[in-house]
């Protein structure tokens, strides 16, 4: 307590004390928020629902406009143009599951991703990486490796993503380092890029051979996810097509996530960009049950708006806020678990960055997102990762988990014999009550600076950038590989040279 009472400053290279239980398994603590009313999320439904029977989708692969055909949609080829009767899209939705098993090669990190989960994914899809000691590059394989490891160490982090993209690396090979350093740096739920069938479905086979899978297991449960983008308006390319049918046909969980900006590729008010945002997503869930009946699969929402002056995608803004909040909305009312995300146009872990990421993260969570992707590092409107920003914002989420705790509100933390004991205008420092539960009573921050302004100068005057530095360099210093990685690289080894030796996989479309 006599440290506590001097403020004395912890130094940035020593994690937290770990004095509370983690983070890897979290429920929404906060009852979901409206954006809009009840009626005007109908409205969006069915103005959806017309959309699909009347205009219809473009859908670029022969193959995913047969299944449609089979299944009963209005197809023509010429036009590539798809029209799903609304009975198709509530066939859909009654054979997609509520509730998809998230396995893990630890099984301390599996999910059950549902409504009512609260699971958190670092930023992704990020060409570049920055951090203050080397500046902003072009991401590589050293980088990946590292966002993976700084996603492994946090278990606040539930689910992967390719934070940081492999550029270095050929295209045609680049699935190998993508799926194998996931294998042997990491023991969380996988993510895999759907960039053609021969790449996926080698990235199975990877899953399965790193982890001695036979066809029963790798299929009792979902073991990676990816993510389907739409390219609004009303377009669905093929590669993401392929991703939908392949995913489905293997068991594997692909999150439909329309990329919907308000005034660019979708009608410039909130409303409007989540009616196209909800009929791409019911076209898409409706071609992955038509593959395969059953298979998982989640709706997701990433509208937001552009800044009208330049184009550019905002993020944190009151339109993303109010699009977060009607996305949760329209899943409640198709009953599916959905990723939401939240995002920073910021190029640095500053204010603004910390301002756009916390109203999308807040929106997200009242929202009740299943995921919220991006929560963690992203930058620039996702071009690059940031690590000072990862564990800034890490600072975050971990505050969201604690509030996901139920504070005791017992006889004890009642605290009347407490309050009884202390003469007014005294302190309750030293009494009885305080020293049983000062250890764990507060949520101890990984990055924040709670110390008063002499202790802060004493130990060096540091930013919250600064201090996060010296975090994420710690947390890579100290990272162990999990007890399996020589054995799982043993097992791809040889696998991964065959198919190098071949070709590798062309990505498709």
């Amino acid at each position: 307590m006599t440290d506590q009472g001097k403020g004395r400053a912890r130094r940035r290279d020593q994690a937290p004390r770990q004095t509370r239980p983690g983070y890897a398994r979290l429920r929404h603590p906060f009852a979901p928020q409206p954006g809009f009313s009840g009626d005007e999320i109908a409205a969006m439904h069915d103005t959806a629902l017309r959309i699909l029977e009347d205009l219809g989708m473009r859908i670029l692969l022969p193959e995913a406009r047969a299944i449609l055909r089979a299944g009963g949609a209005i197809v023509d080829d010429d036009s590539e143009m798809v029209r799903i009767g609304r009975d198709l899209v509530a066939e859909a939705l009654r054979t997609a599951p509520r509730s998809i098993r998230l396995r893990a090669a630890d099984p301390a990190h599996e999910q059950m991703f549902e409504p009512g989960a609260m699971l958190f994914m670092g930023g992704a899809g990020c060409p570049n990486v920055a951090d203050r000691l080397r500046g902003r590059r072009p991401g590589s394989r050293e980088s990946y490796i590292e966002t993976l490891r700084l996603q492994q160490a946090f278990d606040v982090i539930h689910m992967l993503g390719p934070a940081a993209e492999a550029q270095d690396v050929p295209v045609h090979l680049r699935h190998y380092t993508i799926v194998g350093e996931q294998l042997t740096n990491t023991t969380k739920p996988l993510h895999i890029a759907a960039r053609g069938q021969r790449q996926v479905l080698e990235s199975f086979e990877m899953i399965r051979t790193g982890l001695a899978l036979d066809e029963g297991a790798f299929t009792d449960g979902v073991w990676a996810s990816t993510v389907i983008n739409t390219n609004s308006p009303r377009l669905l390319d093929i590669p993401m097509a392929r991703g939908v049918i392949d995913f489905a046909r293997e068991g594997q969980l692909a999150i439909i996530t329309p990329f919907c900006l308000a005034g660019a590729m979708a009608p410039v008010t909130v409303a409007g960009a989540l009616v196209l945002q909800h009929a791409e997503a019911l076209a898409c869930i409706a071609l992955s049950q038509m593959a395969a009946p059953g298979a998982p699969v989640a709706y997701g929402g990433f509208s937001s708006n552009v800044d009208m002056r330049s184009g550019a995608p905002a993020f944190g803004t009151p339109e993303h806020v109010r699009a977060n909040l009607g996305s949760g909305q329209l899943a409640r009312l198709i009953g599916l678990p959905w990723r939401s995300a939240t995002g920073t146009t910021s190029k640095l872990a500053d204010a603004q960055g910390a301002f756009e990421t916390g109203m999308g993260l807040w929106s997200a969570v009242l929202a009740q997102a299943t995921v919220t992707v991006h929560a963690a590092g992203w930058l620039e409107g996702g071009l690059t990762f940031g690590y000072e920003k990862f564990i800034t914002d890490l600072e975050a989420l971990r505050s969201l988990a604690e509030l996901a705790r139920p504070a005791p509100a017992d006889a004890a933390a009642l605290a009347y014999d407490a309050i009884a004991g202390v003469a007014p205008f005294g302190h309750f420092l030293g009494h009885a009550h305080t020293m049983e539960r000062y250890r764990t009573a507060f949520y101890e921050p990984l990055n924040a600076d709670l110390s008063n302004h002499g202790a802060w100068v004493e130990a060096g005057s540091l930013s919250a950038e600064e201090r996060a530095t010296g975090i994420w360099k710690a947390t890579l210093d100290r990272f162990v590989p999990p007890p399996a990685a020589a054995e799982i690289r043993d097992r791809l080894a040889p696998w991964i040279a065959a198919r190098t030796a071949a070709g590798g996989a062309p990505v498709e479309g």
